[in-house]
């Protein structure tokens, strides 16, 4: 595989553009952004004969694998590419933030707020303005520095864009987008069954229905209705009208029927929230899916997502351009995660129903692909794709019989949907080639790349059990909420995050001990040190290899603002689930059973993504951080001083 990395072979795809950058109006940039890519796995299904056209890219241009941010996260990732700065420049360091004066933990990319003042008139709560939708990501993107120079360009669903960056150009937000009940996904699942655990369940609800004389009747859970007091859900009902012979359900809506046999998918359905009767509403749209119509029901409704035809929240630039994509490819889903992860790994749908979802996600983008590309004409292209990432993330057990979710019937199913995938992605690539000539640079890359995920680490259970976090009683350690029951005023860390542990300063966590300077320098060192000794019982291996001062990997305004230490744990090994929100498991190493069962969020130096341009890439170790750089340097653009990296293609002297 070595060889295979650094492949830089003939010529006939390397476009002959000499060294002069400057922006002559006839110079296009393609950037194919694919979440996830690993180098690993593409050079496997390249000797495979799977991928002949990334095969060709290869041998005709460069492949290099491409440094990840710290932590590889695809939020820090994608923003360390949009910006050219590492999260000390652009503020984001992990999925989860924390505020460290009240400890209640966000979403680290943006923010959605009701107004902040309203009048209360008997039941109703009239609002003074409007509400927010607040992107936390600092720093210039790359196609706002391409708008100030007159460069067209058109960015396609890019992460951590919500709302949308102000740009003159095209662009659709991705990852971090909401649906329209403001989470980042949350999907309803009704049915009659008395064995199942209704109520709230990680990503989604599960809600109990009655089937009478062959009619359900149940509602559609919308967004909270913030001019009723107490903000309670506004919701709208349908029915569902059980066929008692045959497995096939009439669903009534708003006015509008439809039939699903079992087993069957709806297209996208509209549905209209109202708020206040006859004054306002708010629109979405979802799919349902009829798991199953008898002996007992079963109805999975995806999340609602928002519509691109009528916007309720800031989702693309212009305000026009997601309508008008609505018009040209059909619907698709504007949620940032669009697969539906949660309800696999909560067996809400099984392993071929979530695959029939995910494939769905894939065909609306390549169907807006398949729309969009030809009208490029000049100046940059970007365009991004979810379903490596979030594929590999749920099916790394079938192709891995060491994985603890491994199952021989299962993979003899579905055990190649990873490598259906790749092939998927590799098709798109042959879209392109025949579109390059001497005035078009290709870039494909990755944020990062992908792992096993056997074992979970529970760092704040270690955090505990070392004495670097005290709780006031033992009960407190099976509690949800996140460090409920923590003694602060015997709290020296603690963690939150996928990769993050934090010092309970003193002047910066609102009931910080431990002393800014030496103390805190000291106190880092130490537990570093521990953690790079921790190993597993029942491995061997050492479960992190690498632990990240925060004050020698960050630069910029933001450097002090996130975690102190950077835990980068061993392929095969992750933080885990309850951990990163801040809660105690029992042990702490566990097992990894769970559907999610790849990975990447490790040691940054273990998932590198991938790099491949129809250009010699000159660079011989680049990172995400030049990307930005190589995309301004394509159009002349030199970079601002910000920007930590340089052009792939530009020659680094020793």
């Amino acid at each position: 595989m070595a060889g295979l990395l650094i492949i830089v072979g003939g010529t006939s795809l390397i476009s002959c553009r000499n060294s002069d950058t400057h922006w002559r109006g006839d110079h296009k940039l393609i950037i194919l952004g694919i979440d996830g890519m690993d180098p690993q796995l593409l050079a496997q299904f390249v000797r495979e004969g799977k991928m002949p056209n990334f095969s060709k890219l290869m041998q005709q241009g460069s492949f290099r694998q491409l440094s990840t941010s710290i932590p590889p996260q695809s939020p820090v990732a994608w923003s360390n590419l949009i910006t050219g700065m590492n999260a000390g420049g652009h503020g984001i360091f992990d999925f989860i933030h924390r505020d460290p004066k009240t400890m209640e933990l966000y979403f680290s990319a943006s923010r959605v707020a009701g107004p902040r003042h309203a009048i209360n008139v008997g039941k109703w709560v009239v609002p003074l303005g409007g509400g927010t939708a607040e992107q936390l990501r600092q720093g210039t993107a790359f196609w706002q520095i391409l708008d100030q120079h007159g460069v067209s360009n058109s960015v396609f669903r890019i992460p951590s864009n919500f709302p949308p960056a102000p740009a003159k150009g095209r662009t659709l937000s991705g990852m971090g987008t909401p649906d329209l009940r403001g989470t980042y996904g949350t999907f309803s699942f009704y049915t009659d069954d008395p064995t199942a655990n209704t109520g709230a369940v990680e990503g989604g609800q599960v809600v109990p229905v009655q089937v009478d004389n062959s009619q359900v009747s149940a509602n559609l859970i919308g967004p909270d209705n913030t001019f009723r007091k107490g903000s309670p859900p506004a919701v709208e009902p349908f029915t569902v009208s059980v066929d008692p012979l045959e497995a096939v359900a009439r669903i009534t809506l708003q006015g509008r029927e439809f039939v699903l046999r079992e087993g069957e998918w709806s297209n996208w359905t509209r549905v209209e929230f109202r708020l206040i009767p006859w004054f306002a509403s708010v629109k979405g749209m979802c799919r349902f899916y009829l798991k199953q119509a008898h002996p007992r029901f079963q109805l999975y409704v995806s999340p609602i997502n928002i519509d691109p035809a009528d916007p309720a929240l800031p989702i693309s630039t212009p305000k026009v351009y997601s309508r008008d994509l609505t018009d040209e490819a059909g619907d698709f889903y504007t949620q940032g995660i669009a697969e539906d992860t949660k309800a696999l790994s909560d067996g809400v749908l099984d392993d071929h129903e979530y695959l029939d979802q995910a494939r769905t996600v894939l065909t609306e983008h390549r169907r807006i692909f398949d729309e969009e590309f030809p009208k490029f004409q000049k100046g940059a292209f970007f365009f991004y794709f979810s379903s490596l990432d979030l594929n590999s993330h749920m099916f790394w057990r079938l192709m891995d019989p060491k994985h603890p979710g491994y199952d021989a019937a299962l993979a003899s199913q579905n055990g190649a949907a990873i490598s259906d995938f790749y092939q998927q992605i590799d098709q798109v690539l042959g879209e392109v080639l025949p579109k390059l000539d001497d005035h078009t640079t290709l870039l494909v890359l990755s944020d990062h790349g992908f792992a096993p995920y056997y074992r979970s680490f529970n760092l704040n259970t270690w955090l505990l059990n070392n004495g670097y976090i005290k709780l006031k009683s033992d009960e407190e350690r099976d509690s949800a909420e996140p460090l409920a029951g923590v003694d602060w005023t015997q709290t020296r860390a603690y963690g939150i995050g996928l990769n993050g542990l934090y010092l309970n300063l003193r002047g910066r966590e609102r009931n910080g001990i431990v002393q800014p300077g030496a103390a805190a320098d000291a106190l880092i060192g130490e537990i570093k040190e521990k953690l790079l000794k921790v190993r597993d019982p029942k491995t061997g291996l050492p479960v992190i290899t690498r632990a990240d001062r925060a004050s020698e990997v960050y630069q910029g305004p933001y450097a002090g603002s996130g975690p102190d230490l950077l835990v980068g744990y061993n392929r095969g090994y992750r933080a885990g689930w309850k951990t990163i929100l801040g809660a105690f498991p029992p042990d702490e190493l566990e097992d990894n059973t769970n559907a999610w069962s790849g990975d990447h969020c490790m040691d940054y130096t273990l998932v590198p993504g991938v790099l491949l341009s129809n250009r010699k890439i000159s660079a011989a170790s680049p990172a995400l951080t030049d990307i930005a750089p190589t995309i301004l340097s394509e159009f002349g653009i030199a970079k601002p001083p910000a920007m930590m990296g340089r052009s792939v293609f530009e020659y680094l002297h020793p």
